[in-house]
């Protein structure tokens, strides 16, 4: 397929579809080659609205070129005007550095670091040979970011991290934006960050995401635990305490009772809408993780990745998760809760108690949060309705759809 044709439909498809919006992420998604940037892959395949792993380390990707729904998504959030200064951590390609240095323009200036030495390497060939010339290329840890060229208007991550580092926040100039995928509560969402004049963070916007981890100084184990002889790992939040394992093993060898749920879920809410809403508002809240073909659970979990998963509530006398009726597809389907242990009626309660209030709240999702980043140091009072997690570096307070954003 002719490359230009290739990248006319993908970038028609990406504003059809809403993803590109603004004429300045439209006009460089329209002129940078994304093939140059993925040689040796067919260009048909290099223009496909896909993610695409370029380094594996262990048979684990360790650097990827993301979805481009997902690039134009962070682009839009991240709001780039001619003659910014941009950092950019997670280097990767190179692709979303040349994207930032169109929108920037000659006046501007895109630092983009890589802890990876062989893919900075990679990403200088690729953008010369795309004929960009406005990005500084630089191996380097981006948890410290990049003191030489500070301060940034715009700082942005396309790896995911658990905390927000104070090297970012003090190189943000004054009103500074930070985009990042941020962990919250076992949720990754990318939050767009404005930088008050009282040194707290508060955000502009927020998607759902699903980044490969940041490396170096910040990175973070992904916090998954097997559950021995059942097939499926626990995933738990880092701020809350742990649900003893063993505990856990012994209540989902105990299946109970098997109620109906009122409404159809996909696998986008494991994460996304009913998991993050009961993440931040139910403690015990956690996630199961097909790590088998076949579990040993009673019921199938939701179609997640190549085996499945789902949210659940649990404790050390019961669980209670969410669960497929049916055959489980892409789209929402039938679900029903079913019960663990002595303790799962009371759990499982709370969980369908909990999916009342999320349907009556509009069945939200994360672009209905508001979040706001108070780093150590800084203070602010924290609203009636937030929910805090804390962090090494910071506290995040979530507000819930409908909360009104602090004032800064």
């Amino acid at each position: 397929m002719d490359a230009d044709r290739a990248r006319t439909r993908m970038v028609d498809a990406l504003r059809g579809a809403g993803r590109v919006r603004s004429a300045a992420v439209e006009e460089a998604f329209r002129t940078v080659p994304r093939h140059l940037f993925l040689p040796g892959l067919p260009v048909a395949d290099a223009y496909a609205d896909e993610a695409v792993a370029v380094q594996f380390t262990g048979g684990v990707a360790t650097s990827s070129a993301s979805q481009p729904s997902m690039m134009a998504i962070m682009l839009e959030q991240l709001d780039l005007r001619p003659g910014h200064r941009v950092l950019e951590i997670g280097a990767g390609t190179g692709y979303n550095a040349a994207l930032m240095s169109r929108i920037v323009g000659p006046a501007g200036a895109v630092t983009a670091v890589d802890i990876d030495e062989e893919l900075v390497d990679l990403a200088a060939v690729h953008l010369a040979s795309a004929g960009v010339h406005g990005v500084e290329l630089l191996a380097a840890d981006g948890a410290l970011g990049y003191p030489p060229n500070a301060p940034y208007d715009r700082i942005v991550l396309t790896v995911g991290s658990d905390d927000v580092q104070p090297d970012w926040v003090a190189q943000l100039a004054p009103g500074g934006r930070l985009l990042l995928p941020l962990a919250v509560r076992g949720s990754q969402l990318s939050v767009a960050l404005d930088l008050g004049p009282d040194g707290v963070l508060r955000c502009d916007s927020v998607r759902s995401c699903a980044f490969i981890r940041l490396r170096g100084a910040a990175a973070s184990a992904d916090g998954s635990r097997a559950v021995v002889g059942l097939g499926v790992a626990l995933q738990t939040p880092d701020d809350l305490p742990e649900p003893n394992v063993a505990a856990l093993a012994r209540v989902l060898a105990d299946p109970r009772r098997r109620r109906p749920a009122p409404v159809p879920l996909g696998a986008p809410d494991v994460w996304d809408g009913f998991g993050l809403w009961l993440a931040l508002t139910e403690p015990g809240t956690c996630r199961l993780l097909a790590v088998e073909p076949e579990t040993e659970l009673p019921d199938d979990l939701l179609p997640l990745g190549s085996a499945g998963g789902t949210v659940a509530l649990a404790d050390a006398e019961g669980a209670a998760a969410v669960v497929a009726v049916g055959s489980p597809g892409p789209a929402p389907g039938a679900v029903a809760v079913r019960e663990f242990g002595p303790g799962g009626a009371a759990l499982g309660d709370r969980l369908l108690a909990a999916l009342d209030r999320w349907v009556a709240a509009g069945r939200p999702g994360a672009a209905e949060w508001r979040l706001t980043v108070v780093p150590t140091g800084a203070d602010v009072p924290t609203p009636p309705a937030a929910q805090v997690i804390v962090k090494k570096h910071c506290r995040v307070l979530a507000e819930p759809p409908g909360s009104a954003i602090p004032s800064g």
